[in-house]
């Protein structure tokens, strides 16, 4: 039903994504970002704000009709549950206690992921710091749509309906492109969510945890903040493949419409982000950015230019001499640093210690 999407293929790139060779420009240029490198210890405070806010508010919920259950999960409930998301997407980068605490973080993780009623942060980390590391790498990059979702949901309606369901999508994509063993701290997630999910249904009720969990999908779905996820990386410019949103809902996201800040440093973490873009205007003013996330959502079903297929995809190993593939032990060279190399006997190509040595340990931190 409706506009067929004028794309069939992704967007094939053979070039290296645009954030390590950046980050190497913004810190030679201003090396007084570094400043901004740490944790930031108020991210535990408001964790604990906003899971005892959910907590307090089931004593409200449980004993209310479905309609104003069912409103109030959309408004408030669904909204603090984002916003955990975007916690747990904070601590994934080791970003409340800082990397010589990885367990502190991971636990901090676990009680941020108990209102959102989904067992979702200790897996999150997995796979969302290999879309860090792999930017559209088919089949390890689990952020972009499979093909046969993209083949599906072409059509206006059919957007429409896979944003609907796109927090469905966003959790169980991952374990069916690129599946692993659950490891023993993502069985304990599980358990301490289940637990935590029966103790609600009982001594609260089931509409109590529905709201929990309904408010969660809801607010993953067509909701002003779950604009991020199509602003993020979906090609609203030919060629761009990452988009910073800069509007007030970041104050409800942990800034996470800085998008192109955080991959340039993924170790900054979002209450900095602002501070990251104007210590380096000249990195970031110029580049396409978002202004509305509600107005993402809308052209995202209503413009046949833009869909599914809309993503930039690379292969793990580029076909090029003048591009190196990033990976954890072999980072990527910026393609003007391969090409001056190729261009002093005609056939070098760049190597690993070619690479500065800021650029090999750019991602160490968020192992």
């Amino acid at each position: 039903m409706g506009q067929h999407v004028s794309r069939t293929e992704f967007e094939t790139a053979y070039t290296e994504e645009p954030h390590a060779s950046r980050r190497i420009q913004i810190l030679k240029a201003h090396p007084e970002v570094k400043t901004l490198f740490g944790p930031d210890p108020w991210l535990a405070v408001w964790t604990l704000l906003i899971v005892a806010f959910q907590v307090a508010s089931l004593f409200v919920v449980y004993q209310l009709h479905w309609l104003p259950t069912l409103i109030l999960a959309y408004v408030v409930g669904g909204t603090l549950n984002h916003s955990l998301t975007l916690v747990i997407h904070e601590i994934a980068h080791n970003l409340a206690f800082g990397h010589k605490y990885p367990l502190a973080n991971r636990a901090l993780g676990i009680f941020a992921n108990l209102p959102i009623a989904l067992p979702m942060s200790v897996t999150f980390k997995f796979y969302h710091l290999q879309h860090h590391k792999f930017q559209g790498v088919k089949e390890i990059d689990t952020d972009i749509p499979t093909k046969l979702e993209a083949q599906l949901f072409c059509t206006t309606f059919g957007k429409f309906v896979w944003m609907l369901l796109q927090g469905v999508f966003y959790a169980f994509r991952p374990l069916c492109v690129n599946p692993r063993p659950f490891s023993a701290l993502e069985l304990f997630n599980i358990s301490v969510q289940i637990a935590f999910n029966a103790a609600v249904a009982y001594y609260f009720n089931l509409q109590a945890l529905l709201y929990l969990a309904g408010g969660t999908l809801l607010a993953l779905g067509v909701h002003p903040v779950a604009g991020h996820f199509i602003a993020e990386h979906y090609m609203f410019n030919k060629g761009q493949e990452t988009y910073s949103y800069y509007g007030p809902l970041n104050m409800l996201t942990f800034n996470v419409g800085y998008h192109n800040e955080h991959h340039d440093f993924p170790f900054i973490p979002g209450s900095r982000l602002p501070k990251l873009r104007a210590m380096a205007p000249e990195f970031y003013d110029t580049l396409p950015c978002h202004k509305s996330w509600v107005k993402v959502l809308y052209d995202f079903v209503m413009d046949p230019t833009i869909g599914l297929y809309a993503r930039i995809v690379r292969e793990r190993n580029i076909p090029s001499a003048s591009v190196t593939p990033y990976s954890p032990v072999s980072p990527i060279v910026s393609s003007a640093a391969v090409k001056s190399a190729g261009s002093s006997n005609g056939t070098q190509s760049a190597t690993f210690n070619d690479c500065p040595i800021s650029r090999r340990v750019a991602f160490m931190a968020d192992e």
